[in-house]
């Protein structure tokens, strides 16, 4: 599995100075086109948490839905959306947080989870942790039993760990 999980890696493409200059852009498609490299992530993260009790899985737009869905539908689990402005139609709660280029908000339902609830926050990317932080205290608001944090991709050299709560067990599959 080890060798399968090291082409993956070496298959994700940098894009230069994209969204802006300044920025290497870590491009998964790359990676997801081959299905032999999906099917390596979804059993690495599927063995990781199919006994962890997981009631739901998160995921974040946009990337985060890719394997946040599947992986929800391995496990045998809802998928909850945590999504950007004006995507969700009922009644949400917000967190507004800092990008490496700017400020965004995102959104998740309110009747989206509850307190039996053990969930699975998926994205594909961490890098300074503002979006992943701000997730975490959207989820804190259902008092949930347990969140377990996962990240396709993390940038460790920008510690976005670092911003991220420390009850939370954290892991990422592949590090930057």
């Amino acid at each position: 599995m080890e060798v399968r999980l090291q082409e993956a890696k070496d298959s994700i493409r940098d894009v230069i100075d994209f969204p802006k200059k300044g920025i290497v852009f870590k491009d998964i498609t790359t990676m997801l086109k081959d299905a032999k490299h999906l099917e390596t992530l979804v059993d690495t993260l599927y063995n990781q948490y199919k006994d962890k009790g997981i009631t739901k899985v998160v995921g974040l737009e946009s990337r985060g839905f890719i394997l946040g869905t599947v992986l929800a539908y391995r496990l045998g689990v809802g998928f909850v959306p945590v999504r950007k402005p004006g995507k969700l139609p009922s009644p949400t709660y917000s967190e507004k947080y800092s990008l490496e280029y700017g400020e965004d908000e995102i959104f998740i339902h309110q009747d989206a989870l509850d307190s039996d609830d053990v969930v699975l926050l998926h994205d594909d990317l961490l890098a300074t942790g503002g979006t992943a932080k701000a997730s975490i205290d959207l989820l804190n608001r259902f008092n949930l039993k347990n969140v377990f944090v996962n990240f396709l991709i993390e940038l460790d050299f920008l510690k976005g760990r670092d911003k991220l709560a420390t009850q939370y067990e954290v892991d990422s599959v592949f590090h930057f």
